[in-house]
């Protein structure tokens, strides 16, 4: 959440910055919200007040004196107020925290301008030329893609969007997997194994509640959420807790399946591997000192580069748009493979800065040298999303008789320099 005393004391500043993005924001609401939340929170403290101080002046008389009994008759009326204000000011304040959490973080001012996804900037690209795949065709067309990745039996099993991975296709997704942690390791990051279930509580802190419910698949019976990325978790390892500045960064990285509804997806984005409800992702988190979370940002987004840049894939970094950036994100940068045979840019990973907006909500904070507590600033970012990574792999490395060349930085995982079966 940002800082209420910024919405208090700049509230068109604050209405100006979210009305950049593209979420709806009741202010009226919020602003009458938090005016009777503070007029309650003070006519308890004055009731606890008075009632501290007649406890005080009972304290002082003696017991079974009229004044006494008086003063308890009195005291009990008190006490009913007391605790009526106490209920009111817990109703409020439920209220107010329903309501403030509805509002985003506040872009950083080198996002760019701009509604939807066509406004997004083209930061950088990387790789060979976009037409040198001749034998490229879309992975789910090659002749035995349907014999290694099932789809027919996974959507038998559980539902479309669950494939099986078999043989060559199940080596190849843990080589990549293999590569991504060894990739993250090198570059800093300590490696962790989270859970796969969450409760509402952690999916609030990072920004998953209450913007993406529809998204996330929900066991009402325990109240807790499947992880629609590993940043979930990890982010919540360190919720309710205090680094000492001269800790931070501290970098985690973190493999898990992913599990997203992707309601309203169709079309050719959802054949194949373009976009499933069951996925394999790699994670990058950092929680880093304000002053130089930016900074670490840009570091964040080269590791995620380096990877591409092993696997030989042509990709493209964006830099989203105020009107395209997340709910939580104060600057996000897309990182998007090239798919020869489909010949369309798939999105393999965001990398973002969230300032201390996940942080406030987790209550992350740190202490610097003088005493002082702040937020942490959190960024994340995928390394890689694997599904659609694999996708391009296939395409790109396709060869005419039917068979894809492994990329060399995979090899010694997968055992072979060829995969797949010759025509």
């Amino acid at each position: 959440m940002i800082d209420i005393k910024l919405l208090r004391e700049k509230p068109e500043f604050v209405r100006a910055q979210v009305a950049r993005k593209k979420f709806s924001v009741d202010f009226d609401a919020i602003q009458a919200c938090d005016d009777e939340r503070r007029n309650v929170i003070k006519e308890f403290e004055v009731a606890r007040a008075a009632q501290n101080a007649a406890n005080a002046e009972m304290a002082k008389m003696p017991k079974g004196s009229p004044e006494f009994i008086a003063k308890v008759a009195e005291m009990k009326a008190v006490s009913v107020k007391v605790k009526d204000l106490q209920n009111k000011e817990k109703e409020i304040e439920e209220k107010w925290r329903g309501l403030f959490l509805t509002v985003p973080n506040l872009p950083h001012p080198s996002v760019p301008s701009g509604r939807t996804e066509n406004d997004n900037v083209v930061h950088s690209t990387w790789g060979p030329a976009l037409d040198s795949f001749p034998h490229a065709k879309p992975h789910y067309d090659i002749a035995w893609f349907s014999k290694l990745v099932d789809l027919e039996r996974g959507s038998k099993v559980t539902g479309a969007g669950f494939p099986f991975l078999i043989g060559d296709m199940a080596r190849l997704m843990r080589a990549l997997i293999n590569f991504c942690l060894e990739e993250a390791t090198n570059g800093g990051f300590t490696e962790v194994m989270a859970p796969l279930l969450v409760n509402a509580a952690s999916a609030t802190a990072t920004g998953q509640l209450p913007d993406k419910e529809g998204q996330m698949y929900h066991s009402p019976t325990d109240d807790l959420y499947l992880i629609p990325t590993s940043e979930v978790p990890v982010t919540n390892f360190f919720r309710d807790e205090t680094f000492r500045a001269d800790e931070l960064p501290v970098l985690r990285t973190c493999y898990t399946p992913c599990f997203r509804r992707e309601a309203g997806s169709y079309g050719k984005d959802v054949r194949g591997l373009n976009r499933l409800h069951q996925f394999d992702k790699v994670e990058l988190v950092k929680w880093t000192h304000p002053d130089t979370s930016f900074d670490e940002l840009e570091s964040l987004r080269q590791v995620s580069e380096g990877v591409l840049q092993k696997l030989g894939l042509p990709y493209r970094v964006l830099l989203i748009c105020e009107g395209d950036i997340g709910f939580s994100h104060s600057k996000q940068y897309d990182l998007e493979v090239f798919a020869a045979g489909q010949k369309r840019w798939l999105e393999v990973s965001s990398c973002s800065c969230f300032t201390d907006f996940q942080a406030r909500r987790a209550n992350i904070r740190f202490r610097d040298a003088d005493g002082k507590l702040a937020f942490v600033h959190t960024l994340n970012g995928s390394c890689l999303g694997l599904p659609r990574t694999f996708a391009a792999i296939l395409e790109n490395n396709l060869q005419p008789d039917g068979t894809v060349i492994v990329p060399e930085a995979l090899r010694r995982w997968v055992g072979k320099d060829r995969i797949g079966f010759a025509s």
